[in-house]
């Protein structure tokens, strides 16, 4: 393996460590997310240079559109969040209640 494979890779394992561990607030959370959209960024993007390929040129950036309107969504739910509850403790949360 590269250093350059395991430094991404690295860096989606700890992004998915942090969202299954650290789990207190919301914001962490998303902070974790965007942590594992950007190095599947950057592992598409480098699979797309070694192909050497055209056709595949446009898939990080249809990625990092989609990761943007991931981001966008979620810094609504957690402004609504912190509205409606007060805070953005995921414990705090309770999906049974309205």
């Amino acid at each position: 393996m590269t250093p350059v494979h395991f430094s991404f890779t690295s860096t989606f394992i700890l992004g998915l460590m942090g969202l299954a561990f650290h789990r207190t607030h919301l914001l962490s959370a998303l902070l974790c997310l965007e942590g594992m959209m950007l190095s599947l960024f950057i592992a598409l993007s480098l699979w797309t240079l070694q192909l050497e390929a055209t056709a595949y040129s446009a898939a990080p950036m249809l990625l990092l559109a989609f990761s943007a309107c991931e981001a966008s969504v979620g810094l609504a739910l957690l402004v609504a969040t912190a509205r409606t509850h007060g805070t953005d403790h995921l414990q705090s949360l309770n999906l049974l209640q309205c």
